[in-house]
């Protein structure tokens, strides 16, 4: 998908930083950004924060070897194919010729997505290999120009998210194996690739006039960059592109990666964002207490990689993936879980089977998912998660996810100083009997065994703004 794993952690205990430090600042712009209040931002961002969980989706001509180059397999990410085995561009652009999803079916990736409980979807549009899934006017490596399928791909998937109800978003890298004004980065590999002298203004713009084809073709509600990373591309130049496309688009939602920041703490200080990005994207983890303060969101995958490969079947559990999912809203964030159609066109059985239990799960436990708040406890609790809700009536509802269900029937919130109004089990309705002993609640009479063996959920309504030692 990106850097190597090494690198991305390095960048995301301080990048991440840095863009708290950013965001949680008094609504001010940085240069030549357009200028927004702390309401205008919070109404940009409601669905985003709502949602709660999407799909990524990495397809492309990679998906095409699957993770294989001349009859050997080759290790690392399936989609980092062309940089990991070293092929020739040459070589590489002969895959579109044989690209041909005949099974490609938007309507039936909406539905998937949706009957897991996903609320968007983010699709590649150009990875770093440089072909494009949509008609872009300024290149002709794209899936209509180069290939039998001859069709753009992007526009009716963005047609069936806002027919089914989702919310359509696309991913672009800003590093790019293909085209001509950047080269590799050495002998053995493009990544990370290095700009030609005097050729960077015509790249800057070569992207500017992708995204505004984007905007206006698919009008995606969230871009998603990567690829950011090789020394060539500066902050500032992240800044030109977030002015252009907010200026396009003053309601679009764009990931912290079209900057620099989570490399540095060049520019930055205490008196208002001097990095752009509305959101932190961590990588295949989950930070240990969240982010606070900060939009984030935490991309994974289901198995080892994010484009299709035929050799990786190191599939995540069910209860896994639900359990990330509860972790990450418990901490304020997103959770973006990727699939990797094969080249035909089809989502991998594996995957749907997955997205089925998590939708399974979230038909009778959504609500203590979408549009909640992070846990009032700063720390993880021994017997699961928690999220929370303020209801009309100036309550607030905690909603106890427990992995661990307890063995005696009680359960006990440590520090909660709030009165407790209300305790039931969500899926049943069933009251829950409420104690107050000393600093700590105690949930008592719970059954024998959890409803659900993954996370069974525990609504507590208590009176006003829930405080927790």
């Amino acid at each position: 998908m990106t850097v190597c794993a090494a690198m991305r952690r390095r960048w995301l205990v301080l990048g991440l930083l840095f863009l708290g430090i950013a965001t949680t600042a008094k609504a001010e712009s940085a240069p030549g950004i357009p200028p927004e209040t702390v309401e205008q931002r919070d109404a940009r961002m409601k669905w985003w924060r709502d949602a709660r969980f999407g799909m990524f989706i990495h397809w492309g001509l990679y998906a095409i070897p699957g993770g294989r180059w001349k009859g050997q397999p080759v290790g690392g990410a399936g989609e980092w194919i062309m940089n990991t085995a070293n092929i020739p561009v040459e070589e590489y652009e002969l895959l579109a010729k044989q690209f041909n999803p005949v099974k490609y079916d938007p309507a039936q990736w909406v539905r998937i997505a949706k009957d897991a409980g996903m609320r968007y979807i983010v699709i590649t549009s150009k990875h770093h290999d440089g072909f494009c899934l949509f008609d872009s006017k300024v290149t002709t490596y794209d899936v209509v120009d180069a290939t039998p399928w001859g069709k753009d791909l992007l526009k009716p998937l963005a047609e069936e998210c806002r027919k089914q109800g989702l919310h359509f978003c696309t991913y672009y890298s800003i590093m790019d194996w293909h085209h001509p004004a950047q080269m590799r980065g050495s002998d053995r590999a493009y990544n990370p690739t290095r700009i030609r002298e005097g050729r960077k203004r015509e790249y800057m713009d070569y992207m500017k006039a992708q995204l505004k084809e984007l905007l206006e073709s698919c009008k995606p509600e969230v871009l998603w960059f990567d690829g950011e990373w090789p020394d060539w591309y500066t902050e500032e130049d992240g800044r030109e592109i977030y002015a252009f496309l907010r200026e396009l688009d003053p309601k679009l939602i764009i990931n912290n990666r079209v900057g620099k920041c989570r490399k540095g703490m060049e520019g930055l200080n205490q008196e208002g964002p001097q990095c752009v990005g509305d959101f932190g994207t961590p990588e295949q983890q989950i930070p240990a207490s969240g982010l606070p303060g900060v939009d984030w969101e935490s991309c994974m995958t289901m198995n080892d990689t994010w484009g299709f490969k035929y050799d990786d079947h190191n599939w995540k559990s069910t209860e896994t993936l639900i359990r990330n999912l509860i972790d990450c809203a418990s901490k304020g964030g997103n959770y973006l879980l990727n699939v990797g159609p094969t080249a035909e066109g089809e989502i991998p059985a594996p995957s749907v089977e997955r997205l089925q239990g998590i939708g399974r799960w979230l038909k009778v436990n959504g609500e203590s998912i979408y549009a909640t708040l992070a846990s009032p406890w700063g720390k993880q609790l021994p017997w699961g998660r928690c999220t929370q809700k303020k209801l009309d009536d100036g309550t607030t509802r905690l909603y106890l996810h427990v992995f661990n269900w307890p063995g005696q029937g009680r359960l006990e919130l440590p520090g909660l100083k709030n009165d407790v109004t209300r305790a039931f089990l969500l899926a049943n309705g069933r009251e829950v009997t409420i104690r107050r002993d000393g600093g700590k609640i105690v949930l008592e009479a719970l059954p024998e065994k959890p409803l659900d063996p993954v996370a069974t959920v525990i609504c507590v309504d208590v009176k006003g703004t829930p405080q927790a030692d």
